[in-house]
């Protein structure tokens, strides 16, 4: 199976509200087994939408992993604003048809570079305990891990921003500004009847 993190079909940048049809998709797309672990449950697509339509907010910030210009990951950096020190949440999702190939790592170096940017001193994810593809991630990148009977918390201790947390980001920034222009010069260029 081959590493799709340095290929040049995995864009990874902030999403935005312009992005929120691509969100709800992706969370709709789910299925049984990744909800569950993203949700810690069974939920229904209404509470799926629901969810997804809250993915955007004040005290938030999320990153998306687009494949071909469709979004496959998502993770999302919550509670940014609560304390000082800053701690934040973090939760990822990635479509099934897509994990193992890198796409968990990529968004996990945005989350990081998210999190030293906003100055964020402790990033908490919790996941089910049978949830081996986010407990690998969280060890791979150094998470002390913290076990209890049906979960396992993560916790990441960012450093402040470097010139290279702060270039990852402006790099991810541009690429949604393109995005952007590319959308939009797409749709200008269709026929009227067909918007």
């Amino acid at each position: 199976m081959r590493d799709i993190s340095a290929s040049k079909d995995l864009v990874v940048r902030r999403v935005h509200s312009g992005d929120q049809n691509d969100i709800c998709d992706h969370f709709l797309r789910l299925d049984v087994g990744s909800r569950r672990s993203r949700f810690f449950g069974a939920v229904s697509d209404a509470g799926v939408l629901k969810y997804a339509r809250n993915v955007i907010r004040y005290d938030s910030v999320a990153g998306g992993a687009f494949v071909g210009g469709q979004l496959r990951g998502l993770v999302e950096l919550s509670g940014l604003f609560h304390s000082w020190p800053s701690t934040a949440e973090a939760a990822f999702s990635v479509e099934t048809d897509w994990q193992n190939i890198g796409i968990g790592d990529a968004l996990f170096e945005q989350m990081f570079a998210m999190a030293q940017n906003r100055r964020v001193r402790t990033v908490q994810m919790t996941c089910l305990k049978e949830n081996s593809h986010m407990r690998h991630l969280a060890a791979k990148h150094n998470a002390q891990l913290l076990f209890d009977a049906d979960a396992v918390e993560a916790v990441l201790y960012p450093n402040w921003p470097t010139p290279g947390s702060i270039a990852k980001e402006m790099i991810a920034q541009t690429r949604e500004y393109s995005h952007l222009l590319f959308r939009q010069a797409c749709k200008n260029r269709l026929p009227k009847d067909s918007q």
